[in-house]
């Protein structure tokens, strides 16, 4: 499976959870924030809104709210658990600018 089909599978599995889960809906309340994922060879953006992940689409978005930055490799050992988001961040395999609120965010999704 390519990267881009373990993110689209992210995406879906959070809208789905985003759907039934009144706390993260709440929390997701009014909320708009675009996000670039560079894994160096390959570039994905989204943009989160009305409570729901859109617009998943290769490429670069003007003015990232927030960016997480790794490569291939790890982001198929996150999805897989054979790596814990901690550790990733730990060994600098993955780095993520953007306030810390939405940092806090973001994790959930993994």
């Amino acid at each position: 499976m390519t990267v881009k089909c373990l993110l689209e599978d992210l995406v879906a599995k959070f809208n789905q959870k985003a759907e039934k889960d009144e706390a993260l809906q709440r929390e997701l309340e009014g909320i708009t924030r675009k996000v670039q994922i560079d894994l160096g060879s390959e570039q994905y953006k989204f943009v989160l809104e009305n409570k729901r992940i859109g617009s998943f689409a290769e490429g670069k978005i003007e003015n990232p709210d927030i960016s997480l930055i790794s490569d291939p490799r790890t982001i198929e050992d996150l999805m897989s658990g054979k790596m814990k988001p901690m550790k990733a961040w730990a060994l600098k395999k993955v780095k993520i600018k953007g306030s810390l609120d939405d940092i806090l965010r973001l994790r959930k999704f993994f």
